[in-house]
């Protein structure tokens, strides 16, 4: 019944009632500040300026930091929340909040107190941004695979390389950079010899390369980055020397709690628009609703949004608990929840027919924006092998890493 837990109640789920009103705070500001923009946003590919600094005066940039660093102090709970009811606007904007997200978390967990104070402050108040650099045009899921290297010399770190697909590259002030600095020394552990970095935007030698134009969520853009001998001292390492994989997997592991809780907010977005159009699109002289298909259709995306829902929370709230098992409910959550919203996404687009596949209606934009969520913070494919070794570790003590 409870396998591979150990009791119905690692099942539960108990919000308090600050969710709800931080949800409805969110909901509220979300619908007046950014849902009369999509049509913009969408068309230029652009999320205005004004946009993006009032979500920051907001403090959503720090929602789950602590105070002492400038942040709200809130939990993965409230943190998915943000994410569900900001997705069902502008799933972009959540990319964007999330790019601070994966550069904050690696520094609250190995940074020193000097890091935390120095960068994480800043990004938490808004008055900075941030983005996470890993992924390169070779080793994208397979982080052990990154060829940008870091060489010592003289106390400081000498990095090299090319990074490609970074989130919020083109607006970020500051960046963790995961770079090798010692060789491969067998294939059963490519992962040691990784180092993470904190590198300025200003950094001689550091610059911002090409916009890489993609298929979905407008308004956030990826783009390359290249380190031509940029040197950094060695207080701006973060994490010990050679351990960057394992601060990288740890921050990936509260990351795609948010990447889940972003398609949520899709699948939520694209129910409720189903739900209105089948109510009020007539056809043979009654309302869609009321054919056989359309609300077999409704009932199946229900099911998959309210199953999704429980999965993405219950990662949340075993992450707020401290529970290592979150790990394993991240992955369930991510996985899941992006294609059931890929599925919703399709649906929808079925339900609304030749109007589906228009621009204007704003409906083929869910299909465009979920297909990203299946690829970042792991591709849906690793998430996959993680759940099973997570699941070997768990009940059998077996680590097949």
């Amino acid at each position: 019944m409870v396998f591979p837990f150990k009791s119905v109640l690692d099942y539960e789920i108990k919000f308090k009632p600050e969710h709800e009103m931080f949800r409805n705070f969110v909901k509220e500001f979300m619908e007046r500040e950014v849902a009369p923009k999509v049509s913009y946003i969408e068309e230029h590919n652009e999320i205005p300026k004004e946009v993006l600094d009032k979500v920051a005066q907001q403090g959503f940039q720090g929602i789950s930091v602590p105070q002492q660093y400038g942040g709200q102090g809130g939990d993965q709970m409230s943190l998915a929340i943000f994410s569900e009811e900001t997705a069902k606007i502008c799933p972009a904007l959540v990319t964007i909040i999330g790019a601070n997200g994966l550069f904050i978390v690696p520094l609250l967990l190995y940074g020193t107190e000097e890091q935390k104070i120095r960068y994480v402050t800043p990004v938490a108040k808004g008055e900075k941004r941030s983005a996470h650099a890993t992924s390169e045009a070779v080793a994208g899921s397979d982080v052990a695979g990154i060829q940008t290297k870091a060489e010592k010399i003289d106390g400081e770190w000498h990095i090299s390389g090319r990074k490609a697909f970074i989130s919020g590259g083109d607006i970020a002030d500051y960046f963790v950079v995961l770079a090798r600095t010692s060789p491969v020394q067998n294939k059963r552990e490519r992962w040691k010899g990784l180092t993470m970095f904190i590198v300025e935007r200003n950094t001689k030698g550091f610059t911002i390369g090409r916009h890489m134009e993609k298929m979905g969520l407008k308004g956030s853009h990826i783009v390359e980055l290249q380190f031509d001998d940029v040197v950094v001292p060695d207080e701006n390492r973060v994490g010990p020397e050679g351990e960057g994989f394992k601060v990288a997997m740890e921050t990936y592991d509260h990351g795609r709690i948010g990447v889940a809780a972003q398609a949520l907010g899709i699948a939520q977005a694209a129910f409720e628009k189903s739900l209105n159009y089948s109510l009020q699109r007539t056809t043979f002289e009654r309302p869609i609703i009321q054919h056989q298909m359309i609300d077999a259709y409704l009932a199946d995306m229900l099911m998959k949004l309210a199953s999704a829902r429980h999965l993405v929370y219950w990662a949340a709230y075993l992450a707020d608990l401290g529970r290592q098992e979150y790990m394993l409910a991240a992955s369930l959550a991510k996985a899941y929840a992006t294609e059931a919203a890929e599925w919703l996404a399709e649906k929808t687009i079925s339900i609304f027919g030749g109007a589906g596949v228009i621009v204007e209606t704003q409906v083929e934009r869910f299909l465009r924006d979920v297909e990203i969520t299946k690829i970042y913070e792991g591709a849906n494919e690793i998430q996959r092998l993680v759940i099973i070794r997570q699941l070997l570790k768990q009940t059998l003590g077996v680590d097949i890493s």
